[in-house]
């Protein structure tokens, strides 16, 4: 765990000791309203392992896990007294200073959750948004995250002032962590309105990409997974074998290393190039605030002609976090979008698996360490990106020549002939190409 002075500088680096607290409810107790995108097939133990897995990546030791059925969660204290109770003697046994809840707490929560177990309470949202914090490097990431975290905050300010005040910093206080936050519930709408002026200027700028990338007629794909899955890896593959420069992005094995979606050119040869973009990893129930903050940022996707969904295979949760990627994907619309699926880290499994074997051939098994089956990754993006081509006759007028020009450069022009009404010329154009020139269209 890091902890920061009032500066937010690190001043030590150490490990905290939690204890682990999840509800498993029936039917739909733990719903939006709880400030989470959460799917009901959602198992408990899965996303207790998750959750295990986050207080990991800030350094933290997990000592126990508690999980309490509820019809629906206790108002004061989210778990029924008796766990209150029995909670409180696991602390005083095990000597723990953190107790983490996997769903999200309101303030008058934490508070008489604090006062009864005697220490340090988060939930999941401060957790994750914890490292967020810890890996955003970018000025708008900084800012997301930033503003991720006052959104959440502003109705707590009651709860989080005495936890604060007491606990002084560590996990949940990285970033803007409390400066004043507690005292001063006008500066931190003050401070949400001006990070949202900031965020819309970076809209802006991130629009005006996309259109001259657009104009440009370059294919775009998106790579789209759960967090750690290795989408980096493919991103630096790619660049490092058809980057159009030597530009690599962070790849580092843990939780949310990119928090930025990332664009790069890669150039299979003079007349096939797309942009390949990586974008920030899921997670299972990530919190609205953080959704909406890096809403932006997740939408990149959008804009995509082909998504490569990325999973792990060497990991036991693949079906659910295949089942949270899906109802991400939903909630920002991009999941009637054409798609690849790949399987990566191959070379982590100890007994090879034949690809027969899983899901009727529609998924290609890689390694993007190793370089294993990446040949066939790329023949399968260039098939889905430029093999999916119509023969047209066009007549463009030559005060359109620029158009001519780019076909020329973008596409196979089968013949091309200058007659007095224009250029007339036979191509293979792509869909996306064929809007860009249907006046021209000849039958």
């Amino acid at each position: 765990m890091v902890k920061f002075d009032e500066d937010n500088n690190v001043v030590t680096k150490d490990s905290f000791r939690a204890i682990l607290v999840g509800v498993e409810t029936t039917g739909s107790a733990l719903s939006r309203t709880r400030g989470y995108r959460v799917s009901y097939s959602e198992n408990i133990d899965d996303s207790m392992d998750e959750l295990k897995s986050l207080t990991e990546a800030v350094d933290g030791i997990v000592l126990g896990k508690v999980v309490q059925n509820l019809d629906k969660p206790n108002s004061a204290t989210f778990i029924g007294s008796g766990k209150v109770l029995e909670i409180a003697d696991l602390v005083k046994s095990m000597e723990a200073d953190t107790v983490i809840f996997n769903d999200e707490l309101s303030g008058m929560q934490i508070r008489n959750l604090e006062d009864a177990l005697g220490i340090k309470v988060i939930d999941r949202t401060i957790l994750i948004m914890d490292i967020f914090a810890g890996r955003a490097s970018s000025k708008v990431g900084k800012l997301q995250v930033e503003l991720a975290q006052l959104r959440y905050r502003l109705p707590r300010l009651v709860g989080f002032g005495r936890a604060l005040s007491r606990l002084g910093g560590g996990i949940g206080t990285r970033g803007p962590g409390e400066k004043k936050m507690e005292t001063d519930r006008r500066h931190v709408k003050k401070r949400i309105d001006d990070i949202l002026r900031e965020l819309a200027e970076a809209e802006k700028t991130r629009q005006l990409q996309r259109e001259k990338r657009s104009k440009a007629d370059i294919p775009i794909v998106a790579l789209v997974g759960y967090t750690n899955v290795g989408k980096s890896a493919i991103m630096n593959y790619m660049i490092k074998h058809f980057g159009a420069e030597d530009k690599q992005v962070e790849e580092k094995d843990m939780l949310f290393a990119t928090l930025d979606a990332k664009h790069r050119l890669i150039k299979l040869d003079n007349r096939r190039e797309f942009i390949l973009v990586d974008t920030v990893g899921f997670v299972s129930r990530l919190s609205h605030h953080l959704v909406e903050a890096f809403k932006g940022t997740l939408e990149e996707a959008k804009y995509a002609d082909l998504l490569v969904q990325v999973e792990d295979i060497s990991g036991k949760d693949m079906d659910f976090q295949r089942e949270i990627l899906k109802n991400v994907m939903e909630e920002i619309g991009i999941a009637d979008k054409p798609r690849l699926v790949v399987l990566n880290k191959v070379d982590k499994l100890p007994v090879r698996i034949s690809e027969e074997k899983d899901a009727g051939g529609r998924h290609i098994l890689i390694s993007a360490k190793t370089g294993e089956n990446m040949d066939r990754f790329v023949d399968a993006v260039a098939k889905e990106i430029f093999e999916s081509t119509v023969k047209l006759c066009l007549i463009i007028p030559y005060e359109r020549g620029d158009i001519a020009s780019r076909l020329c450069d973008s596409s196979e022009v089968l013949d091309m002939k200058y007659e007095e009404d224009g250029i007339h010329m036979t191509a293979m154009l792509k869909q996306k190409e064929m809007n860009a020139v249907k006046e021209f269209i000849r039958l």
